[in-house]
C-alpha cells in the first residue's frame, strides 16, 4: 500500500508581516471610515472658526470690508477700561447662571426622586417633563412672552393676586427671574433623565439594608443615594452651568436684553458688538475671552465635584 504523507509549509516571515500589515491597513481604514467624517466637520465648523477668531481678535475688521488692520491688544485693553456694557452683562449673567444651575437642578433631581417611585403613570409624565427641552429656545422665549405679557395679565386682573399683576418683563428685578422661571421650566427635564438613569443604578439592597437598621427617608437620601449618584451631579452641573453661561436665543426672543440692558446677557452683548455695531474684532476679543472665562467656571466645577466623587 502507497504511504500519503502530507505536507504542512510553515508561513515565511515575509508573508506573517505582510498579513499584519494589511490587517492594519483594515483597522486604520475602518476607523478612518467612522472617524473621519465627523473629526472633518469639527476641524471646519469649530477649530478653524476658533483660531480665526483669535486672530480677527488682534484686528480691527469691522466684519464686512476686505481690509484688516493689525491691532494687537487694543481690543482687550478697550474691553477692560472703556466698556462698562460687557461687564454689567457679565454681572448678569453670573448671577443668572448661579441661580439658574441651583434651581434647574434642585427641580431636576426632585423630579427624577419622584418618577423613580413606582407610578402607574411615570413614563407619561417623564415625557410631559421633558418635552420643554426639545423646544427651540426663541419659540420658547416668544411662547413665554405671551404668557408674561397677556396671561399673567389677564389672570391679574380676574384674581386680583398681586404676583401676576407684576409687570413681568417690565422690570428689571422680575425681568431677571422670568428669565431664569422659562430657563428652569426648560432645562428641568434633561437634568430629570440623567438623574433618573443615576438612581436606577443605586443598588436597592443598599436602601432595604438601612431601612432595617432604622434609616429614615431623609437620612437613605443623603448618606447612601446622593453619595452614590455624585457622577450624575458632575455632568448636570457642568452642562447647567456652560447652558446657562452661553444663554442666547432664550434671553434675546424673551426681554432683548432689556429694559434697558439689564438684563443683557454676555452673548448678546457680543453679537451686538460684532453684527449690529460692526466691531467684529472687538466682538471676537470678547468672544475669545468668555471662553477662557466658561473653560475656567467649567473646569474647576469639574475638579471639585470629581474629587467630592473620590471622598464619597
Amino acid at each position: 500500500m502507497e504511504k500519503t504523507y502530507e505536507v504542512k509549509l510553515k508561513p515565511n516571515s515575509k508573508t506573517k508581516s505582510v498579513t499584519k500589515s494589511r490587517a492594519k491597513w483594515s483597522k486604520i481604514l475602518s476607523y478612518a471610515a467612522f472617524v473621519g467624517p465627523a473629526l472633518v466637520l469639527f476641524l471646519i465648523i469649530q477649530i478653524v472658526p476658533f483660531f480665526m477668531g483669535v486672530y480677527y481678535s488682534f484686528t480691527s475688521w469691522n466684519g464686512v470690508s476686505s481690509a484688516i488692520e493689525w491691532v494687537g491688544l487694543e481690543n482687550y485693553k478697550r474691553i477692560f477700561t472703556n466698556d462698562p456694557k460687557f461687564f454689567n452683562s457679565f454681572i448678569f449673567t453670573t448671577k443668572f447662571m448661579v441661580a439658574a444651575v441651583i434651581i434647574s437642578n434642585f427641580i431636576g433631581f426632585g423630579l427624577a426622586l419622584l418618577l423613580n417611585a413606582a407610578l402607574k403613570t411615570k413614563n407619561i409624565l417623564r415625557t410631559v417633563f421633558f418635552i420643554p427641552n426639545v423646544i427651540g429656545g426663541l419659540l420658547l422665549g416668544f411662547i413665554w412672552q405671551f404668557i408674561f405679557v397677556r396671561g399673567f395679565s389677564a389672570v391679574g386682573d380676574l384674581t386680583n393676586i398681586p404676583f401676576f399683576q407684576l409687570a413681568w418683563l417690565g422690570d428689571a428685578n422680575t425681568a431677571f427671574w422670568a428669565i431664569v422661571i422659562v430657563f428652569a421650566w426648560q432645562i428641568s427635564g434633561y437634568m430629570m433623565v440623567i438623574y433618573i438613569a443615576a438612581l436606577q443604578g443605586v443598588d436597592t439592597s443598599l436602601l432595604e439594608a438601612a431601612k432595617i437598621d432604622g434609616a429614615n427617608a431623609f437620612t437613605s437620601l443623603t448618606k447612601i443615594i446622593i453619595p452614590l449618584i455624585l457622577p450624575a451631579f458632575t455632568i448636570c452641573f457642568f452642562l447647567t452651568i456652560s447652558m446657562a453661561f452661553k444663554i442666547f436665543d432664550l434671553n434675546l426672543s424673551l426681554t432683548g436684553g432689556g429694559p434697558f440692558n439689564s438684563t443683557q446677557s454676555v452673548a448678546i452683548n457680543i453679537y451686538s458688538e460684532a453684527f449690529t455695531n460692526n466691531n467684529y474684532g472687538l466682538g471676537s476679543a470678547k468672544s475669545i475671552l468668555f471662553f477662557l472665562i466658561v473653560a475656567v467656571v467649567t473646569t474647576v466645577q469639574v475638579m471639585v465635584t470629581k474629587k467630592r466623587e473620590v471622598q464619597a
